[in-house]
């Protein structure tokens, strides 16, 4: 009797619920999410192509770590895309036959990357326990035969979880309370027994977890005993620190996958489960090649080989174009201004000995009797600036009324100022305490980019911050609708999409310099002027960016504030009563104060000529809006503040109580 009989009382397409269906949240994880997919695909691709061209890299460990990239990159791909779709999408619908293929693909790579993981623990094992017959048991005819192993269990598990989903009949319900097509979530539509899936749910996920989890942890014992018996520390360090990358990745596959299948499923629990698959099927991908490899000496290498070798062809078709410019423009010349005194390619760099693979950074002063204090000194002010941003973010976060435009801002600054001072801070501390403050080329240009990212990013912050001061006080009838929660959204995205270009060309011109011999640098961090003065090429053009976009990102913010609070003190001038009006300053007097010291200090360190007299005065200026000014905005924006304290003392009465 349960038996349909026409086709269209089956279900035709699924509607995907989402991670959420609050719509005020749908445009901010839109963006979270193309990031963390963008930073996926750029880190596994990069991987690959990495291992792929660079022959010092085709050992075991890094063929189990480019497939592992490929595999990483693939399941990410499977789902992102559509999740993406939806939280822009009013209607998140999916057809059958695409649902049941998310899934195949889906299980496929997911039980893959299992046994993946399995197989790396297997090779550190071997490399720790037995050095001496690694390659003979890690061949790699052993490797090929192992990794064909792992992604045929893959495709068994994949077919017999898919296999018997297909047998199932789903009636009328087809809203699945997930943003996959995942096993849980489709059991629980479907008008047919389900017990037969369950039982394979079971005991297919528990051999294809405990399996590879009991392989995983004899390994690691093992290994374990291995390191005790090492004596020299520097040698357990060496090893410790080569494992923790793994144990860290496999935690977080395993501990969430495990949390995720291996228990009672109801609609209860769904929610639960969507943000604990977030770490398996997000976070990990993306985390992978930051934990496997650019921690690694040898990806590094390989990395710098492949700029230098990028270099070197622009400087060959660089002069190839040369050639035939003299060549055809002046060929009465060729001879003399194409001999080998002059031809532009004898500027090209002949090997690594050339190019400075890593910097010194000269630190605040030279003094050694000063290390020690500027040490304390700057170790508390680090400090109360991660206490108190992340003490104000907790805060924000925790308390509903504060859920208004001002502090929506109030919480973005918090944490761009958290992120930029631990961008630099912690190195500055141990350049203190260290002899030779060395900081390595790539490391070097990443700090630079995420320095600048939020250094620009706080800029149209604050700019934001003062265009809401604007409305609350010129327009307060129309504030509710002037600073929705779509403007406000708007606003800080393009924040951050100013911030995103203006630290990509600033960085992007840097890594066409050429850094010769000079390799100390001028300075606590690795910012644009000290390094333009170690080029031994023309910087003519990176100085011209830096004074456009540098220019741009400094006045046109300003020139918004100005006229921002040309306005505002129009309006306060018109209140009649003084309290009125010394309310009205007393808000608006403690931005002032930052913009002030943020433009000032970032103005007098960047729009002025560059010279080697004036480092030291840059030096100074910049302490101000890369240390004071993010440990001074939590009490100038939050302690004066009436809605925090109140929120301060209601939050620690509820933690008395």
């Amino acid at each position: 009797m349960r038996m349909l009989a026409r086709n269209d009382s089956l279900v035709t397409e699924f509607i995907l619920a989402g991670l959420t269906d609050r719509p005020e949240l749908q445009q901010p994880l839109f963006y979270l999410f193309l990031m963390i997919y963008i930073v996926t695909m750029v880190g596994n691709l990069g991987l690959i192509v990495l291992i792929g061209i660079n022959s010092h890299l085709h050992t075991p460990m890094y063929y189990f770590l480019f497939n592992l990239s490929f595999i990483d990159l693939c399941y990410s791909s499977v789902f992102t895309p559509k999740m993406l779709m939806n939280f822009a999408s009013k209607k998140n619908i999916i057809s059958y036959i695409g649902c049941m293929t998310q899934l195949f693909f889906f299980l496929f790579f997911v039980i893959s990357e299992c046994y993946l993981l399995t197989l790396m623990a297997y090779d550190h094992y071997v490399a720790i326990c037995n050095p001496l017959l690694y390659k003979v048991t890690i061949s790699h005819e052993m490797c090929s035969v192992l990794t064909l192993a792992a992604y045929a269990m893959g495709f068994a598990g994949a077919t017999a979880h898919t296999g018997y989903m297909l047998k199932l009949t789903f009636c009328n319900a087809n809203i699945i309370n997930h943003y996959l097509c995942d096993i849980l979530p489709l059991l629980q539509l479907s008008c047919t027994s389900t017990y037969v899936n369950e039982v394979v749910v079971l005991i297919v996920v528990g051999i294809n977890i405990t399996i590879p989890s009991f392989t995983i942890l004899i390994s690691y014992i093992f290994i374990l005993i291995s390191i005790l018996h090492i004596r020299s520390t520097q040698g357990r360090s060496k090893a410790f620190s080569t494992c923790s990358s793994h144990i860290i990745a496999i935690s977080l596959f395993f501990g969430s996958a495990t949390f995720m299948y291996l228990k009672y499923s109801s609609p209860e629990s769904m929610d639960q489960q969507k943000v604990s698959s977030i770490l398996y099927t997000n976070v990990g991908p993306m985390l992978n090649p930051l934990t496997y490899s650019l921690r690694n000496k040898d990806v590094k290498v390989a990395l710098r080989k492949a700029l230098i070798k990028i270099q070197r062809t622009r400087y060959v078709l660089t002069a190839m174009a040369y050639d035939r410019y003299v060549a055809i423009c002046k060929p009465l010349l060729y001879t003399v201004t194409m001999s080998s005194k002059t031809q532009p390619y004898r500027r090209m760099p002949t090997g690594n000995g050339s190019l400075v693979p890593e910097f010194i950074l000269m630190g605040l002063t030279d003094q050694p009797a000063l290390q020690l204090p500027l040490f304390f000194l700057f170790l508390v002010m680090y400090m109360v600036t991660v206490l108190g941003k992340l003490g104000l973010i907790t805060l924000i976060g925790l308390t509903s009324h504060l859920h208004t435009p001002m502090y929506f801002f109030l919480f973005n600054l918090s944490f761009i100022d958290l992120c930029y001072s631990s961008v630099f801070t912690l190195k500055m501390l141990m350049n203190f305490i260290s002899e030779k403050n060395i900081i390595s080329y790539t490391w070097c240009m990443t700090q630079l980019y995420f320095f600048l990212f939020f250094v620009i990013s706080e800029c149209y912050v604050l700019t934001s911050m003062a265009y809401d001061r604007y409305v609350a006080v010129c327009n307060p009838l129309l504030y509710n609708i002037a600073m929705s929660p779509d403007v406000c959204f708007n606003l800080l995205f393009d924040s951050y999409l100013m911030a995103f270009s203006g630290a990509m060309a600033h960085t992007g011109c840097m890594l066409r310099l050429t850094f010769c011999d000079a390799n100390t640098v001028s300075h606590y961090f690795c910012d644009v002027l000290p390094l333009l003065q170690l080029s031994c090429t023309s910087t003519y053009v990176n100085e011209l960016v830096l004074f456009i976009v540098g220019g741009i990102h400094i006045i046109f913010p300003s020139l918004i504030i100005f006229i921002s609070y040309g306005f505002i003190l129009s309006s306060i001038l018109r209140i009649n009563s003084t309290e009125g009006r010394s309310k009205a300053f007393s808000t608006c007097s403690s931005h002032i104060i930052t913009v002030s010291m943020f433009f000032g200090s970032g103005a007098f360190t960047y729009l002025r000529p560059s010279s080697a007299s004036s480092m030291n005065e840059g030096k100074i200026s910049s302490v101000f809006y890369t240390n004071v000014v993010p440990m001074m905005n939590p009490l100038i924006y939050s302690l004066r503040n009436k809605d925090v304290k109140l929120a301060l003392r209601k939050t620690l009465r509820i933690k008395r109580f």
